[in-house]
C-alpha cells in the first residue's frame, strides 16, 4: 500500500499547489438562508432569462465541472460537478459506475502505474523481482481495485441505499473545500437526497481488505496487515476526494480545460 500512498501524495501536492493560488476565498455570508441544510450540489437560483437569439447565447462555463478522467489516466466517473443537479442513482447505474471505474482503459493504465511503483519500492518481498514480479503486482493491484469498487460503489450502496458519487463543493476557500472533501469519508447522500453515515466507504473498504486475504501471500494476511490495508485505503480515499474537489480548478487554470 505504500506505493498507492506515494502516488496519491505526489499528485495531491501538485494539484493543491496549483489550486491554492486560485481557490476562491470564502464569500461573505449575505443571507442566513444559504446556511440551511441544503446539499452542496443544489444549484443557486437564477432569474436570468435565456437570450432570445440562440446564436448569440454565451458558451456554457466549464468552471467546477468534473471530467470522466483526471489527466486522462485516473478514473473519475463518480464525481459530480459543482451545482450539477442529478436525479437519484438507480441500482443498475451503481453497477455501471462500478464497471466504468474498474474496466475503463484509464483504470488499466492507473493500475499499471501503481504496480510499477509498488515493485520499485519492493512493497511485497514475496513477489521477488523482474517481469513475473510485475505481473503479480499488477493482478493484485487490479484485484484490490475491483474489490474496493465492487464493495463501495455497488454492493454496499445498494444494500444501504447510499449514493456512491462525490458531489463537488466547488466554492469557498481552500480550507473549507479541503474539510468538505475529507468529511465525505463519513458523510454521504442517500438515495432520497438526504445526508447519512457513509457506511459504504468505511465498512465496504473493510470488507475489501478482508477479501484480499484470499489472494495475498500468507505474511500479508495477518490482522495487522488487513487493518493497515483498511485504514490506508480509507485515508487514500480522503486524498482522492481532495484531488477530485480541486481537479476542475487545476484543469481550468493550469490546463485551460484541455482534459
Amino acid at each position: 500500500m505504500r506505493c498507492i500512498r506515494s502516488f496519491f501524495v505526489l499528485f495531491l501536492v501538485a494539484a493543491l499547489i496549483g489550486s491554492a493560488g486560485f481557490a476562491q476565498s470564502d464569500p461573505p455570508d449575505s443571507s442566513s438562508a444559504e446556511t440551511k441544510a441544503t446539499l452542496p450540489d443544489a444549484p443557486a437560483p437564477s432569474n436570468a432569462k435565456a437570450p432570445a437569439d440562440p446564436v448569440a447565447a454565451p458558451a456554457p462555463s466549464l468552471d467546477g465541472k468534473q471530467t470522466k478522467r483526471i489527466l486522462g489516466i485516473i478514473p473519475n466517473f463518480r464525481s459530480v460537478g459543482a451545482d450539477e443537479k442529478l436525479p437519484p442513482i438507480a441500482t443498475h447505474d451503481k453497477f455501471k459506475l462500478m464497471l466504468e471505474d474498474s474496466f475503463d482503459y484509464s483504470s488499466f493504465i492507473y493500475v499499471g502505474l501503481l504496480s510499477g511503483i509498488s515493485q520499485a519500492e519492493g512493497s511485497i518481498p514475496e513477489f521477488h523481482s523482474g517481469g513475473p514480479a510485475y505481473a503479480r503486482y499488477y493482478w493484485h493491484s487490479f484485484a484490490d481495485t475491483l474489490d474496493g469498487n465492487l464493495m463501495t460503489e455497488f454492493l454496499y450502496p445498494t444494500a444501504t441505499h447510499e449514493d456512491p458519487r462525490y458531489y463537488t463543493l466547488g466554492r469557498g476557500g481552500f480550507a473549507k473545500r479541503s474539510y468538505y472533501s475529507v468529511s465525505r469519508l463519513v458523510v454521504t447522500r442517500n438515495d432520497q437526497g438526504g445526508r447519512t453515515f457513509n457506511l459504504s466507504e468505511v465498512v465496504g473498504n473493510g470488507s475489501a481488505a478482508g477479501i484480499a486475504n484470499l489472494y495475498y501471500p500468507t505474511p500479508e494476511r495477518t490482522w495487522t496487515k488487513t487493518g493497515q490495508r483498511w485504514v490506508t485505503q480509507v485515508g487514500l480515499d480522503g486524498f482522492a476526494n481532495m484531488i477530485k474537489e480541486f481537479w476542475p480548478d487545476v484543469n481550468s487554470k493550469l490546463f485551460h480545460n484541455h482534459y
